[in-house]
């Protein structure tokens, strides 16, 4: 499979690191990795592209997380998009759960990531 058809997947973390090992962890489960730093750029590329793939932090600069989960769930394009929200505060990972496909609490491992987006990857594309 070459890049161009690996499905996309859009980090939205503003953390370096974080954002390093998201995008590896979604380049090892097979998916084309875009990173954004800025809630208000994320919502740019969510407008111009439809990830298959979420991995979103809650605490951005700009545009909260949390705004941009309810603008992704409210748009009729990224009905299928999926989303692991990515957290370090539990209370609102539980008030958040039913909304994320999958709500990670920060620390998490670059394995346990890469394990999850490989479960959420789109059935059409699971031959690497």
């Amino acid at each position: 499979m070459t890049i161009e058809q690996r499905p996309f997947g859009l980090v939205i973390e503003d953390d370096e690191t974080l954002c390093l090992v998201a995008s590896q962890a979604l380049a090892m489960a097979g998916y084309n990795a875009e990173v954004v730093s800025d809630g208000l750029l994320a919502l740019d590329r969510l407008a111009a592209t439809v990830p298959a793939i979420v991995i979103l932090d809650l605490h951005l600069p700009q545009v909260s997380g949390r705004e941009i989960l309810r603008q992704i769930r409210a748009d009729d394009r990224l009905t299928r998009t999926r989303v692991i929200v990515a957290t370090a505060d539990p209370g609102m990972a539980q008030f958040l759960r039913d909304d994320a496909d999958l709500v990670l609490i920060k620390p998490y491992s670059f394995t346990q990531l890469k394990e999850f987006a490989l479960r959420l990857r789109p059935r059409d594309t699971l031959a690497i």
